[in-house]
């Protein structure tokens, strides 16, 4: 029919108008109160699902126009209520947000959360620009130019820039394929490679970014001690001996520490508001020291160094770089003299160094013409305590080295080359400082780089200062004054003010981030113990987390030294560098679909090549100090893989596996696997009690002690119905499987299949279980134990043609007898054999199962018996030595013994046995033959029910004199297949009208049930005819009887020898091929294993699975 279509604009529509919207959202926040999604649950599914997919919907809206859909509408959105939802999503935590706790009318509370107000600027640019232009700008970059030399110290800011700008790299990308809430790096790194690597890179992040803030604050002590206020010092500082300096920086670092918690614990909008004045700070030190290198080739200011010969000497103990002076025309000694000789002029006792050198005064910034560039080209290596000296100034060494050599500059730490990588490295750590706070960001954080800064300032140090001046750390030689800053212009002052508020804002920083990576590992509950730090106080901040930082950061500051923490900072910086960039080019070469990063600027290349880097330089700075943090990281990767709570978050790493499981399948599919790398890889046929619990648990416990957690295993059972009707019952029996298995200990997959009947069930688990190289070769089921007392025959007619499916699969079978018997995996076997009857061989099956066996501590102590039958022809003797070589060989340990077993006549006890086992044989054939009849009267019966059905109303009921109600017939399973394919067609019929029955209700005339009695009577009879039958021995089947004779016989042996042992091996015979004898098959493997307690038959299949070579 013909379908009308009205265009309306879409301005006017109701659903455009916000005065509209408005009232929608009211009244949505009416029926449910509208709250943050929170990471509580330690998953990201409800994070980025709950507060976008919303099935409310308006009946008066959508009722008409979309009808066709109102069914689906409960658990599936309409596109107008999910792009609404989605334009005002956030997925923000409540961390450093501002929102007000109000309760409703009717009682509920509601939270009304604000939006972050942070934007790039603010929130990226400002905290990435205090930890970049830092402490190590201001305080130890002339340090390592000076030591270093402009040619290597280039080589350092490179390769640490490089690293950075390749991670810079990869985390946009990452940082663009989605929103990224609270925990930054920690979280792009755990949804990208999983929890367990993103814990563990996420711990070492935030004790990384908690160093950071140690580090911060000794800068900022070492500038408040050394260079504004050094009369501040409690613990007087020896010249070459940190030790009082350490103490003083130990004391006002704590003090310092306290202050800056309590401003972060007031909440990150103060820290944001004083990081503008910090960064302005920082500003103008960067524009004093470019002024400064201006002025310089203009006019150098005046800095005096002394130099005693080519040794560079503290001057803040003298005045004037002389030995004496006139005064008043009369000579007299200086400070400087003083200080190495006692005593006056004509009779001083001088140091011999200081009487054989002159002293030299240089300029300490000549300037950027002035060529000083070729002097700072190289490095300037040292031991610890060694003299900085001037190379090509001439000097005069002294004879005696025991001078007192207190009064000049000295190293305070040996230098080499990685050691400077290591303390320069923090430097480049400020990418992160945004994306810690992402959760408070309107944007993601693309990282912002100042290479240049950098580069040039190398170049401009080095062009500028002198060497001497440049490796003086602690600028004694200039009076105390900061290196750099006897650069600026137009006063010191303006850098060390500025360095000092800039060490200050990052510190600040990192207090500020580092408790919100620690809040979002806890909330992600993938390590239990951390889960006190997710909670947080009214307004949101991480209290708990801001707690522990602080204890953390104070080790750092106990350790007392910058140049100490800088290279604890690098490496966990490294390590989470590391995984980034491999997050990156796992998400780039795994191709999956959700991997659309905006940010195209990338390669998998470039990711593997910041890895490899971050990687040498965690080697290259300190090697102790990679191990360290590799195995650390190795540590909480174990602890969240065996103790923390499951995620699937999609991550790269489950995503490789696949990748590597499927290359993997593929692979063992083009092959089978060779004898030596053969080993049982099982398919456990479960049975399930009522209750759908595991029936036989001892079954589970054996398979794990005999794979011992190697190789494939598949445990299956099957029920019986339909699957849309026992959907539920497949569910918790495979629960329930599972469970039973992780109680047993036993690695590997379990699946539950329904089926019409339980032998369809088992045979298609053996033909389709597993997939590709990756399925079962061997079968292990339990015996039937009942099979004689069963009402029905199915049991053992299941388990033969189980046996015979495997046989004809060419798999091995195990079958388990007196399985509740065997030992638990909590049971240890002190002693006793395994016993392996080898009667014919099965591809060397017999002997690999023990083997495997005594590698479990369950059976580890038990010993390992071979028996072989020898006939008369053989020679036992030679067949004795021969398995002996075959073992040895084999390399098995193991006891040999041939049992002889002689020719004799077959006693009456076999023919008695045989007797009855065919007597019972007959019997069973005449019951299914009285089955067969009944199946065929109940089909005549069915057929006119079913005609009397088609002729009367549904709902009649039967009011004929000459019918009855027939109570409850119970039928087996023949008949009841019977009934049921019959009344299928007209089942839908009186569906309404019968109740459900597992019974069969028919109506019988009065005939009909006495005939039917009738033949029961006689059926009965002949029953009993059957066993007052007594046929001569000679009419027996005489295959039977030889059968029945090695059962018995061998079974007299195998119990002689092997009664005592706690688990006897046995080759199973096959099956008959005739199935008439099935019945007499159960028979002779039930005499065969008579009076024995544990006995597993094993049938080979037809190949080898033990070899002699190597």
């Amino acid at each position: 029919m013909p379908t009308n279509f009205t265009v309306v604009p879409v301005e006017d529509t109701p659903i455009s108008n916000p005065d509209y919207d408005e009232e929608i959202m009211k009244e949505e926040d009416k029926d449910e109160p509208y709250t943050v999604a929170g990471p509580n649950s330690g998953d990201e599914t409800p994070r980025e699902t709950s507060s976008l997919i919303s099935t409310d919907h308006d009946d008066s809206i959508y009722g008409k126009n979309m009808a066709l859909y109102e069914d689906e509408m409960d658990s599936t959105p309409m596109v107008s209520s999910l792009l609404n939802k989605l334009a005002n999503y956030t997925n923000i935590t409540q961390g450093a947000v501002e929102h007000e706790e109000a309760e409703s009318e009717d009682g509920i509370q509601r939270v009304t959360v604000n939006g972050p107000q942070m934007g790039t600027f603010i929130g990226v640019f400002l905290p990435c620009m205090q930890n970049i232009l830092g402490v190590i700008l201001f305080l130890r970059l002339t340090w390592i130019v000076g030591t270093a030399g402009i040619v290597e110290a280039l080589a350092i800011v490179f390769m640490c820039c490089s690293c950075t700008m390749l991670t810079a790299i990869s985390m946009s990308a990452i940082a663009t394929n989605g929103v990224v809430p609270a925990g930054g790096s920690y979280y792009m790194i755990s949804r990208a490679l999983g929890p367990e690597f993103g814990g563990a890179v996420g711990l070492c992040f935030y004790l990384g970014t908690t160093f950071a803030g140690s580090m911060y604050i000794l800068g900022t002590m070492e500038i408040f001690l050394t260079y504004i206020m050094p009369n501040a010092a409690v613990f007087k500082a020896e010249t070459g001996e940190p030790t009082g300096m350490q103490n003083n920086m130990r004391i006002y670092g704590t003090c310092c520490l306290v202050i800056m918690t309590l401003v972060v614990f007031v909440g990150v909008k103060y820290v944001n508001k004083l990081a503008l004045v910090f960064l302005s700070c920082v500003m103008l030190s960067i524009m004093a020291i470019y002024a400064g290198v201006i002025q310089s080739a203009i006019k150098p200011p005046n800095s005096p160094v002394c130099l005693l010969g080519n040794r560079t000497l503290q001057n803040s103990r003298f005045d004037k770089c002389l030995k004496t002076e006139l005064i008043n025309n009369v000579t007299t000694p200086t400070q400087l003299w003083k200080l190495f000789c006692e005593g006056g002029i004509e009779n001083a006792t001088c140091d011999e160094y200081f009487t054989n050198n002159n002293l030299t005064e240089i300029q300490a910034v000549p300037g950027l013409l002035s060529g000083v560039i070729s002097d700072n080209m190289w490095g300037h290596y040292g031991q610890y305590r060694a003299i900085v000296e001037k190379e090509g100034q001439s000097s005069e060494q002294a004879s005696d080295n025991t001078n007192d050599i207190s009064y000049y500059i000295l190293n305070d730490i040996t230098t080499f080359f990685t050691l400077l990588v290591g303390i320069y490295f923090p430097s480049v750590t400020g990418i992160m400082a945004g994306s810690n706070r992402s959760g408070d960001l309107r944007d993601p954080p693309l990282g912002k780089e100042f290479k240049a800064v950098y580069l040039s300032c190398v170049v401009l140090f080095g062009a500028c200062i002198e060497g001497v001046v440049l490796r003086d750390k602690y600028g004694e030689s200039v009076k105390g004054t900061l290196a750099v800053a006897t650069l600026a212009w137009p006063s010191s002052w303006v850098i060390v003010i500025g360095s000092f508020f800039s060490c200050c804002g990052a510190g600040l920083q990192s207090l500020t981030g580092a408790p919100r990576i620690l809040q979002a590992i806890a909330r992600d509950g993938i390590m239990p113990f951390l889960q006190v730090f997710g909670h947080s106080k009214s307004n949101g901040e991480p209290t708990w987390a801001l707690l522990l930082t602080a204890a953390i950061c104070e080790i750092g500051i106990l350790i007392g030294s910058l140049d100490h923490v800088a290279p604890i900072l690098s490496m966990l910086f490294l390590m989470c560098y590391l995984f980034v960039n491999l997050a990156c080019a796992v998400q780039t070469l795994l191709r999956t679909p959700n991997w659309r990063p905006r940010f195209k600027f990338y390669h998998w290349s470039l990711s593997f090549l910041g890895m490899s880097l971050s990687l040498s330089l965690m080697f290259v700075s300190s090697w102790y100090y990679a191990l360290v943090a590799i195995l650390f990281s190795g540590c909480i990767y174990k602890y969240i893989e065996y103790r923390g709570a499951e995620k699937e978050w999609g991550d790269g790493i489950r995503g490789l596996s696949l990748n590597a499981a499927q290359y993997a399948l593929i692979k063992l599919e083009e092959a089978p696997p060779h004898t030596k790398n053969w080993r049982p890889q099982l398919l456990v046929l479960l049975k399930l009690d009522s209750d759908l619990g595991v029936k036989h648990p001892c079954l589970l416990s054996f398979t794990s002690q005999l794979k011992a957690g190697k190789g494939l295993t598949i445990v299956c059972s099957v029920l019986e119905g339909t699957y849309m009707a026992r959907e539920a019952d497949a569910k918790l029996s495979e629960k329930n499987i599972k469970a039973a298995m992780a109680k047993e200990k036993t690695k590997g997959f379990c699946h539950v299949v329904v089926s019409s009947n339980q032998r369809d069930g088992f045979s298609h688990l053996i033909q389709s279980a597993g997939l590709g190289g990756m399925k079962h070769n061997a079968v292990l089921m339990a015996w039937p134990a009942n099979w004689k007392q069963a009402e029905s025959s199915l049991s053992w007619k299941n388990f033969i043609e189980t046996v015979r499916e495997t046989t004809a699969a060419h798999q091995a079978l195990l079958v388990a007898k007196n399985i509740d018997t065997f030992p638990t995996n909590q049971d240890r076997l002190a002693e006793g054999t395994i016993d392996v009857w080898w009667i014919v061989h099965d591809g060397g099956l017999l002997m690999l199962l023990p083997f495997l066996l005594r590698q479990h501590k369950v059976w580890r102590r038990c010993k390992m018996r071979i028996f072989t039958v020898a006939q008369m022809d053989d020679n036992s003797i030679q067949m004795k030595k021969d398995l002996q070589m075959f073992l040895y060989h084999l390399r098995l340990d193991a006891k040999v013994e041939v049992v002889e077993m002689h020719a004799g006549d077959i006693s009456a006890f076999t023919y008695e046995k045989t007797l009855v086992m065919e007597q019972r044989s007959q019997m069973l054939k005449q019951m299914q033959l009285s089955k067969t009849e009944r199946g065929r009267e109940i089909q005549s019966i069915s057929d006119e029910s079913r005609s009397s059905i088609r002729r009367k109303p549904c709902r009649e009921k039967p009011t004929q004199s000459n019918k009855f109600q027939v109570p409850t017939i119970i039928l087996d399973e023949e008949a009841q297949l019977i009934h049921d394919r019959n009344t299928k067609s007209h089942a839908t019929l009186n569906d309404k009208a019968t109740p459900t029955s597992d019974r069969v209700h028919m109506t019988w005339t009065k005939e009909k049930l006495s005939s039917e009695r009738n033949r029961h009577r006689e059926a009965h009879m002949t029953v009993r005819d059957i066993f007052n039958m007594k046929p001569e021995w000679e009419n027996l089947d005489q295959t039977n009887v030889r059968r029945m004779h090695t059962a018995v016989k061998l079974n007299e042996v195998v119990v002689n020898k092997s009664q005592g042992a706690q688990l006897v091996l046995l080759n199973m015979p096959g099956p008959p091929k005739n199935k008439g004898g099935d019945e007499n098959y159960m028979e002779f493997l039930e005499v065969l294993t008579e009076g024995l307690d544990r006995v597993l038959l094993v049938r080979g299949s037809s190949r080898e699975v033990i070899t002699i070579y190597s």
